[in-house]
């Protein structure tokens, strides 16, 4: 995959220690999703002949490695961005950077703007100078198909989402880029993305 994937992220043992870390940080729900987010990628990236699915894992387990800081909305892409660089991950940090923006939109972020003026220009300017490449499309979709609890239906975790960080008028657009992303998985592996994932009927009904 070229030295940039290679030296872009830490090797698997490396990414437990740092997300076990966080997690004594700052602990939270966040890990659990970030290990199935993890999961999610690998398994996907598995049925994809461009993806490496150990380079995939490991980006979903430390994409919300922000959050090692402590409780942050906005804020948390910027400061896993900023972790991952200090650590010269930089796949890492672009991802850290990307999850959220899946419309290049700093306004699309629901709930609390926790950045200054300056940091989101950083963020503005940053999202406005690259183009999303597979593993970016790969963690911002996988991030929408694991609850703390395991896998289940975009709609489900949409709702989630929604419930705790409230509605607003970018999130339909959002969604519908969501889908979109769904669709660019499926074409590429050839199947539905729910047949690879794991009890996604029974964490996403409750049975």
């Amino acid at each position: 995959m070229g030295s940039y994937i290679v030296g872009g992220v830490p090797t698997l043992e490396e990414a437990k220690i740092i997300l076990e870390e966080g997690s004594k940080l700052n602990p939270g729900p966040w890990v659990e999703h970030s290990l199935y987010v993890g999961r999610a990628a690998e398994l996907i990236a598995k049925e994809d002949k461009e993806l490496d699915s150990n380079v995939a894992l490991v980006l979903g387990m430390l994409h919300d490695i922000g959050r090692r800081y402590g409780v942050t909305n906005e804020k948390h892409s910027l400061d896993g961005y900023k972790f991952a660089m200090e650590k010269g991950y930089d796949l890492l940090a672009r991802v850290c950077m990307t999850h959220g923006y899946l419309c290049k939109n700093i306004d699309g972020i629901c709930g609390k703007k926790d950045c200054t003026v300056k940091e989101r220009e950083f963020i503005k300017e940053y999202l406005e100078n690259i183009e999303f490449t597979a593993y970016d499309k790969l963690i911002q979709l996988c991030d929408a198909l694991a609850l703390p609890s395991g896998f289940c239906l975009l709609e489900k975790r949409m709702m989630d989402v929604v419930m705790r960080y409230g509605f607003n008028e970018f999130t339909l657009e959002k969604w519908k880029v969501t889908f979109d992303i769904q669709k660019y998985f499926e074409e590429r592996i050839g199947k539905s993305i729910y047949s690879v994932l794991p009890n996604v009927k029974e964490t996403t009904f409750g049975f």
